[in-house]
């Protein structure tokens, strides 16, 4: 016999399956609504400007907001104790401090006019968290007193800027740096690279120049010259290039032809100074008042103006000659080159009979003694024992490229001198 279901149940079958449909249309229309509702929300908020977190404000790389910085400078006659007693840090602490941070930084080496800072606690305005001194314009030391002691060095990040300039000669090359508003050192590192080639005591008016260089900056000051890429210089209506490039691990200049900048002796044996009297064989003495040959070049400069060794050699005279060069020295380069250099105030550190010296060492510097009738460095070269003009002595160059690098050095030339090339006001 079949079971049959109620009328009523099955009424109540029907409302139930309806119910359960109602709801899990409205579930679905609520996903749906909650998807595009969603969507739009996001679409709103992308249209906002985005807020961004400022970047807390650092000074030697640490967080500054914090701290209330009391900056002072180095004065004469002060020492690290005097500077942080009144701080009011113990002369017990600042002993250990002396005490600690002897391995990191000589406290005894603090400069006149270098800048410190204290960074002190905002809420404990006494309370000193850091002191840091300033070494040079990129290495200073921190001393983190915050917890346990701790001394250690760091450097500000130095920004460099690849830059170029020129300039005609009028007086000279320092003169034409700084009406041009250029780094005064740049005539220096290019004295250096032209030593061997290019007398700068005999620039002449025309003479012209442009480079391309490197200068670094610290927060916005710029701390100097960096390295020099490429360089043209006319003088005596004569082109005279420099490249660097890189052979065998080490940086040098070479000319266009591949040829190295570096010759046996320096041009000269001091920097920026003017020639006071030439090579002669009958020169008027100033002091005694005759005529008789001078067989050298004077320079004259002021006293304790360096003086260089212009080759490699060996110091084979050192001695006071009353009557005549007063201080000087003798220097033995090689089997046919000697030079002597008189009149000097004092020697260099080290120099002696025998002594090896290298190009560039400095061993002595100018003074007027012996016969003098001012400060001047009279400076000689003799060639197998007879005297000859400093100023027309020709070397032979150093090293020139490798063949193996030649390709490569001429790639890196014409690259270097198609932007020279397109430095204006030249």
């Amino acid at each position: 016999m079949k079971f049959k279901i109620p009328e009523k149940f099955q009424r109540l079958k029907k409302i139930l399956i309806w119910a359960v449909t109602f709801i899990l249309l409205l579930q679905v229309a609520y996903f749906i609504f909650d998807y595009y509702e969603t969507k739009r929300i996001m679409k709103e908020l992308a249209k906002l400007p985005e807020v961004v977190k400022p970047e807390p404000v650092m000074l030697f790389k640490i967080p500054i907001d914090s701290f209330t910085v009391v900056p002072g400078q180095i004065r004469s006659g002060q020492n690290l104790s005097d500077i942080l007693n009144k701080q009011g840090i113990s002369m017990t602490q600042i002993d250990e401090i002396s005490k600690k941070s002897i391995l990191t930084f000589d406290v005894r080496k603090m400069k006149v006019n270098n800048p410190f800072y204290f960074f002190m606690n905002k809420k404990q305005t006494s309370k000193v968290e850091y002191f840091i001194y300033e070494i040079n314009p990129v290495d200073y030391v921190v001393y983190d007193l915050s917890d346990s002691l701790r001394i250690y060095k760091d450097k500000k990040p130095i920004i460099t800027q690849i830059k170029e300039a020129s300039g005609v000669i009028t007086s000279s090359l320092w003169n034409t740096m700084k009406s041009q508003a250029l780094d005064p050192s740049l005539a220096m590192e290019l004295s250096d690279i032209y030593a061997w080639s290019i007398d700068f005591y005999g620039l002449q008016k025309g003479d012209k120049f442009r480079v391309i260089y490197e200068e670094n900056f610290v927060s916005g000051k710029t701390i100097g010259i960096g390295r020099i890429f490429a360089s043209q210089f006319v003088h005596a209506k004569e082109d005279f290039y420099a490249f660097r490039f890189t052979q065998n691990n080490e940086d040098s200049y070479f000319d266009d032809k591949g040829k190295s900048l570096k010759k046996a002796f320096l041009k000269a044996p001091l920097k920026f100074s003017r020639i006071s009297s030439q090579f002669s064989n009958a020169r008027f003495h100033p002091v005694l008042k005759i005529y008789r040959p001078h067989h050298g070049i004077d320079y004259a400069a002021p006293t304790g103006t360096p003086v260089q060794s212009i080759g490699d050699g060996t110091v084979i005279a050192k001695a006071y000659q009353a009557g005549g060069g007063g201080n000087y020295l003798k220097i033995k380069h090689n089997s046919v080159y000697t030079t002597s250099y008189m009149h000097l105030s004092k020697f260099g550190a080290g120099i002696a009979s025998g002594v090896r010296v290298k190009q560039g060492q400095i061993i002595g510097y100018v003074g007027s003694t012996g016969l003098s009738s001012g400060p001047h460095l009279d400076f000689r070269v003799f060639f197998n024992g007879s005297p000859v003009n400093p100023l027309s002595v020709k070397s032979p160059p150093t090293e020139p490229v490798a063949e193996k690098y030649m390709n490569a050095y001429t790639t890196h030339r014409d690259s270097m001198m198609t932007k020279l090339t397109a430095i204006k006001n030249f």
